[in-house]
C-alpha cells in the first residue's frame, strides 16, 4: 500500500511536535542555562567569570537548573556553585582556569591540609549547598603552575606579598597545627574542587588537569558521588596537587576514576593535630572501586591529618602501576584519631618504587609519650587477595611502643619485592595462605610483635642462610599448615630475650635443612609439636 506524501508530511510535523512537548516539559523542569546567552565568549576571548556567575543566579532563581557550556574554550575566575545546580562541561568544552591570583580574591572559608583558614576561592567552590554536580564529558584546567612556582620559590625572610599580608589579617586567630610552620608562611594555595558542609554532591566524567593543589577536595560533605572522572597532574613539579581528597565526609562513593598526579592519588582525611581534634569529625562510610592510579606518591593513602578519625572504609577492585606506594596509612605522634574497619581487596599492585603496603605510626621522628588525646591508632585492618610485583618492599607496619598497630590480617596475597614484610610494634596479626617471593631477606621480619599466627605462608625464592620468617622478640606466636620449597636452609629464626611462647604445628619441613634456629638470647623453648613432618 502506498501512502500519499502529504502523509508523511502530517506525520513528521506530529513527531516533532511530541518531541517539542517532551522537551519543554524536560525544560520546564530542568531548564538549560546555556553560559553563552549571558555574555561567556567560547573562544577565551574574554574572561567569563561574570558571565557564569549570573547564568548560576538565574539558574538558582528559578529554583535550579543546569549551567550548560558548550564545546569552546574559555577563561574563567572561580566559580560558586549553589543549591540545586548542576555544571554541565559539554564533549569539546575546555574552562580553562586564570592564574591571576587576585581573580581568587576576597578569601573564604575554607580548610587547608587538615586546619580551618579563609584563604583564597577555590575554583570551584560551595559552601553549605545541597544537590550540586560538575559533569559532563568536557576539561577543566587549573593552570597550576603559576601557583606551584610561587610556592616553591620562596624562601623564609623573603618579604611579604600582599595576599599573604590579606591572608595574615583573616587567619589571626586560628587554631594551628602542633606545628604552624607546615601553614607553608600563609599562601595557600586554593584547592580545584571544594565543597565545605554539603549535602548530595556528584562530580561525575569530567576530565580535570594542572589543579594547583588538592583536585577534588570535599570537606565535611554527605553523600559524595565521584565516578568516571579522570586527574592528571604532572609528576613532577607539581607539589601537593593530590587527586581526590574527601576530608570529613560521610557517605563517599569513588569509582570508575583514572588518576595520575604529583602527590598521592586518592586520600582520606579528617583534620591536623589541634584543629582536627577540635572539630572531631571523622571520614567514614567510604567505598573506592574500580580505579586505576597510575603515578603519585601512593595509590590509596590515609593520612597523616587523620586527628578527627577515620572508619569504615572499603577498597576493592583497584589497580596500581608506577605510584610510590599501594596503599598508606600514615600518621605520628600528635594527631590522635583512630583509623579502624578498613578492608581492602582484589588489588593488583606492579612497579611500585616502595612499599606495597605502609602502615606507620611515625610518619614524623618522636620521641615515646605517655598515652593521651595526641596519640593516634590503627587498628581493625584487613588485606585480602593482593597480587604485586616489581616492588621494592612488600609491606612496611611501624607501631608506637606505647600504641602498637593491632589486628591486622592478611589474606591470600602473593606478592614479588626486593624485600619482605617487616612488622614492629605490633599486636594480632595473622598471615593466612601468603606467598612473598623476596630479591633478599626474609619474607617476614617481626620485632616486637605479640600474637601472631602464621598459616600456610610460602616463598619460592628461599635465599642461602636465610630464614622464612625471622622473629625478634616475637611472644605469642602460631605457625602451622606451612610447606617451605625445596632450597629452604632455614625456616624460622628466632631472637631477643623477650622471644617466648612460639609454636609449630602441622607444617611439612621436608625441604628444610633446619626448621628452627634459636639464637643465644632465646630464653625460652621453641615449641615444635610432633605433628610437623621434618626430614
Amino acid at each position: 500500500m502506498k501512502f500519499p506524501e502529504q502523509y508523511f508530511s502530517i506525520l513528521k510535523t506530529f513527531a516533532f511536535s511530541l518531541l517539542l512537548i517532551s522537551y519543554l516539559n524536560v525544560s520546564a523542569q530542568n531548564p538549560y542555562y546555556n553560559v553563552t546567552k549571558f555574555g561567556a565568549k567560547n573562544d577565551s576571548s574574554k574572561i567569563a567569570t561574570a558571565a557564569i556567575k549570573k547564568a548560576i543566579e538565574a539558574a538558582s532563581k528559578a529554583g535550579g537548573g543546569t549551567v550548560y557550556f558548550p564545546a569552546g574554550k574559555y577563561l574563567t575566575g572561580p566559580i560558586h556553585l549553589k543549591s540545586n545546580i548542576t555544571i554541565f562541561i559539554d564533549a569539546g568544552a575546555e574552562l580553562h582556569f586564570s592564574d591571576n591570583f587576585d581573580d581568587y580574591l576576597p578569601m573564604v572559608k575554607s580548610r587547608y591540609e587538615g586546619v580551618d583558614v579563609t584563604s583564597f576561592s577555590p575554583l570551584f567552590y560551595a559552601y553549605e549547598a545541597e544537590n550540586i554536580a560538575i559533569i559532563g564529558r568536557g576539561i577543566i584546567d587549573g593552570h597550576g603552575k603559576k601557583w606551584w612556582d610561587f610556592v616553591e620559590g620562596y624562601k623564609e625572610g623573603q618579604a611579604r606579598s600582599k595576599w599573604q599580608l590579606i591572608f595574615d589579617e583573616l587567619n589571626k586567630d586560628i587554631l594551628l597545627p602542633d606545628e604552624p610552620k607546615q601553614m607553608k608562611r600563609g599562601f595557600l594555595r586554593p584547592p580545584f574542587i571544594q565543597t565545605m558542609y554539603c549535602k548530595n554532591v556528584q562530580i561525575d566524567g569530567i576530565t580535570i588537569r594542572n589543579s594547583p593543589f588538592w583536585t577534588v577536595n570535599p570537606q565535611f560533605s554527605e553523600n559524595v558521588t565521584i565516578n568516571g572522572v579522570t586527574i592528571f597532574n604532572p609528576e613532577s613539579f607539581a607539589p601537593n596537587t593530590d587527586g581526590i581528597n574527601p576530608e570529613s565526609c560521610n557517605n563517599v562513593h569513588i569509582s570508575n576514576c583514572h588518576i595520575s598526579v604529583g602527590d598521592d592519588c586518592i586520600t582520606i582525611k579528617s583534620g591536623k593535630d589541634k584543629p582536627g581534634r577540635a572539630k572531631n569529625v571523622p571520614a567514614e562510610n567510604y567505598t573506592i572501586t574500580n580505579c586505576t592510579m597510575l603515578s603519585g606518591h601512593g595509590g590509596v593513602v590515609i593520612g597523616s591529618e587523620m586527628s578527627g578519625g577515620v572508619r569504615k572504609i572499603a577498597i576493592s577492585n583497584c589497580i596500581f602501576d608506577g605510584t610510590d606506594r599501594g596503599i598508606r596509612i600514615k600518621s605520628a605522634r600528635g594527631r590522635g584519631g583512630i583509623v579502624e574497619e578498613i578492608r581492602v581487596d582484589n588489588i593488583v599492585m606492579k612497579n611500585i618504587k616502595d612499599q606495597a603496603i605502609v602502615l606507620d605510626l611515625q610518619y614524623a621522628r618522636t620521641n615515646p609519650e605517655p598515652v593521651s588525646e595526641r596519640t593516634p591508632q590503627f587498628r581493625n585492618i584487613h588485606f585480602s587477595n593482593i597480587t604485586g610485583s616489581n616492588i621494592k618492599e612488600a609491606c612496611f607496619i611501624n607501631g608506637l611502643v606505647e600504641m602498637p598497630v593491632e589486628n591486622i590480617t592478611f589474606n591470600d596475597i602473593n606478592i614479588d619485592a626486593q624485600t619482605g614484610f617487616n612488622i614492629k610494634e605490633a599486636r594480632r596479626i595473622e598471615f593466612h595462605n601468603v606467598q612473598i617471593n623476596t630479591e633478599s631477606g626474609p619474607s617476614i621480619r617481626a620485632e616486637n610483635v605479640r600474637t601472631l599466627e602464621v598459616d600456610g605462608v610460602k616463598s619460592f625464592k628461599p635465599h642461602a642462610g636465610v630464614p622464612i620468617l625471622d622473629f625478634t622478640n616475637v611472644e605469642d606466636a602460631f605457625l602451622y599448615d606451612s610447606f617451605p620449597a625445596a632450597g629452604t636452609d632455614n625456616f624460622l629464626r628466632v631472637r631477643g630475650d623477650k622471644t617466648k611462647n612460639i609454636t609449630l604445628d602441622g607444617n611439612n619441613f621436608k625441604n628444610v635443612k633446619t626448621p628452627v634456629i634459636k639464637e643465644a638470647g632465646v630464653l625460652e623453648t621453641i615449641q615444635v609439636e610432633p605433628r610437623n613432618i621434618v626430614k
